[in-house]
């Protein structure tokens, strides 16, 4: 029944979205003035202030490249410095932030030392960064490349020779990530049983976290009773392949992936991010009141149709994430319990849009967006708003309770529709032992789950404070009557012995 309520809520909602977006000039005016919203409890779009602020747009020109880029498709951030694939130029720019909005190229390079065949880069789509090595998705080549900082090769890591792995498919690596024991981790085009995993040394190990296989019961129905050739044109059964995915601090890999229907992202039976563990099982956090799928209503608009599709993720220590949305060009921010904390940005061509984009990672706080079209990075840093919300997680996960609900209160004071700042002070209010003040917190934004939760803690503390006046109470309740028994009693054979003595 909620669902329901909320669907009707969302449809609302995505009428004056459609009314809002009839074309890119609105697309562009809504930029100007900034675009950032998220969703509350009855699906309904609540627009708030800026959580993040341009800094800048940085181009080949701005950077000072003769070169101008060509379908940038990879980006990685390691410390202060950015690596970019120039896929179209066969090369990789390493540039250094030097300010908050200043940039140096340090190198472009586009080969490596080595005694191997080939030692220059073809269609390189992807790159990773360790404290001492480079790892290169170098796609037409076939390979991924290990080379050191002084771009010696180092090895490489080819097609699977395994009988899990189809001999038929050209092995071409898109995106790469790797953890701290130097093991790697890809997505190659046309793989569809997960992420492929090699080893430090090379050997391929298997492959992680494959997508639950989705089907159609009439299909499968038919399947069982059609004959060879017709099942031979049938679609078969299997996972879907992965976009993107980004390794973490902690070690867990966070995957991507566009190849989902639109209907099984409404009811939600598809998940567009996962977050897998060494076991390959998803363990992405779904508390919040909607999917974790971006966009939960959609229509026609601004030239733009379906839902969104997440070609990029990236995460930040305090377990928040930031998914890229290809469809719309905007950007969905996640707390750790996967609820929306805001989303923002566009397509078009003014500061903060964007035409194609293509990669997404992080500095810190500030987000970094690659633009394959617009040839492009784009560069955004908190505003008073959105630090006020990242202070309110961090000091929360810090054990600073009291100071993290001051955080969601100054939220509160700039947004008043913000229902996470209203669970966040109730969440904080909890943990202080708070609990008929969080209850009222959490009554006031719906929250069922965290509202029992305090519900029974107070019930506790209300008895164990009660204690002695319970016992009382339920003393009196077994012994009044009792008493009233016994006297009544008593009264009775009285009143019967004088009767009694009277007769005589």
């Amino acid at each position: 029944m909620k669902r329901i309520v909320k669907k009707i809520g969302a449809l609302a909602a995505c009428l004056m979205i459609l009314v809002s977006m009839p074309g890119t000039a609105t697309v562009a005016n809504a930029a100007e003035i900034g675009y950032t919203y998220t969703f509350d409890y009855w699906g309904d779009v609540q627009y708030s202030p800026d959580a993040y602020e341009v800094v800048g747009v940085y181009s080949a020109a701005e950077l000072g490249l003769d070169k101008k880029l060509s379908a940038p498709q990879g980006m990685f951030i390691y410390e202060d410095y950015i690596y970019i694939c120039d896929t179209g130029n066969n090369r990789i720019l390493e540039i250094r932030r030097t300010g908050t909005a200043e940039f140096e190229v340090v190198r472009e390079f586009s080969e490596f030392y080595g005694n191997v065949e080939v030692t220059t880069f073809s269609m390189p789509t992807d790159i990773a960064v360790s404290e001492d090595y480079f790892y290169i998705a170098d796609k037409n080549n076939n390979r991924i490349l290990k080379l050191d900082k002084d771009l010696n090769y180092v090895m490489e890591f080819t097609k699977p020779l395994d009988e899990t792995f189809d001999q038929e498919l050209t092995f071409l690596p898109s995106k790469i990530a790797i953890d701290t024991a130097g093991r790697v981790y890809c997505v190659a085009t046309s793989v569809n049983k997960g992420l492929i995993k090699y080893e430090a040394d090379g050997v391929f190990s298997g492959f992680v976290g494959a997508t639950p296989v989705t089907y159609d019961f009439a299909d499968y129905l038919w399947k069982k009773f059609a004959t060879k050739e017709q099942r031979a044109q049938m679609t078969n059964f299997v996972p879907t392949e992965y976009d993107n995915l980004y390794m973490d601090y902690e070690g867990f890999v966070y995957a991507v992936t566009t190849n989902v229907e639109e209907a099984d992202l409404d009811n939600g039976s598809a998940d567009s991010i996962r977050r897998i563990n060494m076991m390959g099982s998803d363990i992405l956090i779904r508390n919040g009141n909607w999917y974790v799928i971006g966009d939960i209503h959609w229509g026609d608009g601004g030239g733009y149709s379906g839902p969104s599709m997440m070609i990029d993720i990236t995460a930040f220590e305090n377990d928040t994430y930031v998914a890229l949305d290809k469809t719309r060009g905007r950007l969905f921010a996640y707390d750790d319990q996967g609820r929306l904390l805001y989303a923002f940005g566009s397509k078009g061509n003014t500061d903060g849009c964007f035409k194609s984009p293509s990669a997404i990672d992080h500095m810190g706080y500030d987000l970094f967006v690659l633009d394959q079209q617009d040839c492009s990075f784009t560069v955004f840093t908190h505003t008073e708003y959105g630090k006020n919300i990242i202070d309110a997680i961090d000091l929360f996960q810090d054990g600073e309770y009291e100071a993290s609900g001051n955080a969601w209160q100054r939220v509160i004071e700039m947004n008043g529709n913000h229902d996470l700042a209203y669970i966040g002070i109730g969440r904080a209010l909890l943990r202080q032992e708070k609990y008929h003040e969080a209850m009222e917190y959490f009554k006031l934004k719906w929250d069922d789950e965290n509202y029992s939760k305090a519900f029974k803690q107070y019930r506790k503390e209300w008895v164990e404070e009660n204690i002695v006046t319970i016992v009382c109470a339920l003393v009196l309740v077994i012994a009044v009557p009792l008493i009233i028994g016994k006297i009544r009693k008593i009264k009775h054979e009285i009143d019967t012995a004088d009767i009694f003595t009277r007769k005589k």
